[in-house]
């Protein structure tokens, strides 16, 4: 088709001048492209217009770019009453209310008024790009363009094609999605998309341990970011995006999966939704904000306890490796015996499994054992897990002896993969999943989580990290001691653990 994003006079509608819509049209000005705004809320499109400017000229404050630039950019966004005005609109780009009816009026409207090679797009977030053509008369114009809030700092943006999606529509929002100096990523439909998929992972999994009583919501989250890399954790996270949107989303999501189990919602979040605990907005969530800024009892001091002797597990040889050379670090009197002395503290380094299975499977004194989550870097935080007959003493010296250096340590409750473990390999096994269903190619996949999401890495990336072998271990094992079929792994993971290549292979 004759569609060219690089044109000098390529013209855009943008309908829908709220937090996303201004963004759009903001991003796309700067990009050189004229932009026609409009809002069926009367002066809200003059309101997002004079928001924009703003930002421009703070920008060129900032040496982003020049103040002619700035000025340059305003000057190509036109306000327009409505969609009549949008007919010699190359490309026309909805970021209206995410309700498919309202949407679906608005295309049958436009496509009475744009020349029938207009690629009409929908920034939706959530719902089907398939569903929301199909009552269109030229469905394969028709693609989704989602971008991130807020859109002029998040690079990110998907192009997803539906169903009936022609190629050079897809095409053309890359070639578009460029121009606006955004990072596009091509996504084949589907429920969340791909960010939104792999999101999941994080926040779910930590619902789920933290209402099994794993741990609380500030152990998840200083786990998360000390040993995780991450720069926020998930309950931080969900306080800033707020519970009205992450759970309806979540429930969405499953939902249109059929109930895929990997994207079953938490009723930690659901029962703090009917509650209005919501987050940063109504200055109450996992946290609390009635100061302002976030409100974190500090960590309490580690004990002085230390054990007479510790024995260290060699059923996991590098958690044996590693842990032992922490020990020896610590100045810890570490046993060489096959067996455990009677009264030595005995440590596991399991992958996937509960202090419980360890002790008994191995055939330890489960009183006197202590698991240490050994997968990930100690060097700035620790996770230690009980039994639930664990004595309070070895627990304890456990504790003291893995913090003496400084290093702080959080003691978990009995739980298959302990915090990091588990949150990671579900967002590793997700992606995957992306992946095995073609939904985008494996770079487009790490790129959009680390772009969309500010992951560290990732989810084909992280697994690669850890050892594609190690997390399939770590799935496994989840999904034995649980029985539950949310962890079960993809074959995309189990197929290229067991081979010893990376995540990101591509079947040839």
């Amino acid at each position: 088709m004759g569609f060219d994003a690089n044109r000098p006079d390529l013209l855009i509608g943008v309908i829908g001048a709220g937090a996303m819509g201004r963004g759009i049209a903001q991003v796309a000005a700067a990009g050189g492209i004229r932009v026609r705004l409009t809002d069926a809320k009367p002066g809200a499109a003059q309101e997002a217009l004079k928001f924009i400017d703003g930002m421009l000229k703070r920008a060129a404050e900032k040496g982003g770019m020049t103040t002619e630039q700035a000025t340059a950019a305003t000057a190509r966004i036109q306000i327009v009453d409505g969609p009549a005005d949008l007919t010699p609109c190359q490309a026309v780009i909805e970021a209206i209310v995410e309700n498919p009816d309202v949407k679906q009026k608005l295309f049958a409207e436009l496509e009475a008024i744009v020349a029938d090679d207009c690629i009409i797009a929908s920034n939706t977030s959530s719902l089907s790009v398939t569903l929301l053509a199909n009552k269109l008369k030229h469905p394969g114009r028709f693609a989704g363009f989602h971008f991130f809030n807020p859109v002029p700092l998040m690079r990110l943006v998907e192009v997803i094609d539906g169903v009936l999606t022609e190629p050079w529509v897809g095409d053309a929002l890359m070639a578009l999605g460029r121009r606006m100096t955004r990072e596009p990523v091509r996504v084949k439909d589907a429920p969340g998309f791909l960010v939104n998929q792999v999101g999941r992972g994080y926040s779910l999994e930590a619902s789920h341990l933290v209402s099994e009583g794993i741990a609380s919501f500030v152990e998840v989250d200083r786990v998360m970011r000390d040993v995780g890399g991450f720069r926020m954790g998930p309950f931080e996270l969900m306080d800033l995006t707020a519970l009205d949107v992450t759970q309806p989303a979540s429930e969405l999501l499953y939902a249109q999966f059929f109930h895929e189990a990997r994207y079953r919602p938490s009723l930690v979040m659901r029962s703090r939704l009917d509650a209005g605990i919501l987050g940063r907005k109504v200055k109450r969530g996992f946290y609390d904000y009635a100061s302002g800024q976030q409100a974190v009892a500090p960590e309490a001091t580690a004990p002085s306890a230390r054990p007479q002797s510790v024995w260290v597990s060699q059923a996991e040889p590098g958690g044996h490796s590693a842990l032992t050379q922490l020990l020896d670090k610590l100045g810890a009197p570490v046993e060489a015996g096959a067996k455990p002395s009677a009264r030595a503290l005995i440590f596991v380094t399991p992958l996937g499994e509960d202090t419980t299975t360890c002790a008994l499977e191995q055939g330890l004194d489960p009183r006197r054992t202590v698991a240490v989550d050994t997968l990930f870097p100690m060097a700035k935080r620790r996770t230690i897990m009980t039994c639930p007959i664990t004595e309070p003493a070895f627990r304890d010296a456990a504790h003291g002896l893995l913090a003496s250096d400084g290093v702080p340590v959080v003691v978990a409750k009995d739980s298959p993969g302990f915090i990091a473990q588990r949150i990671i390999a579900m967002i590793v096994n997700i992606g995957c999943s992306v992946a095995q269903n073609q939904t985008a190619t494996p770079a487009d996949i790490d790129k959009a989580v680390t772009l969309g999401l500010n992951y560290p890495h990732g989810p084909l990336a992280f697994g690669d990290r850890l050892g594609p072998e190690r997390i399939l271990k770590v799935l496994n094992n989840m999904q034995r001691v649980y029985g539950d079929q949310r962890y079960r792994p993809t074959l995309w993971l189990s197929r290229r653990a067991r081979l010893g290549v990376s995540l990101l292979t591509l079947d040839n």
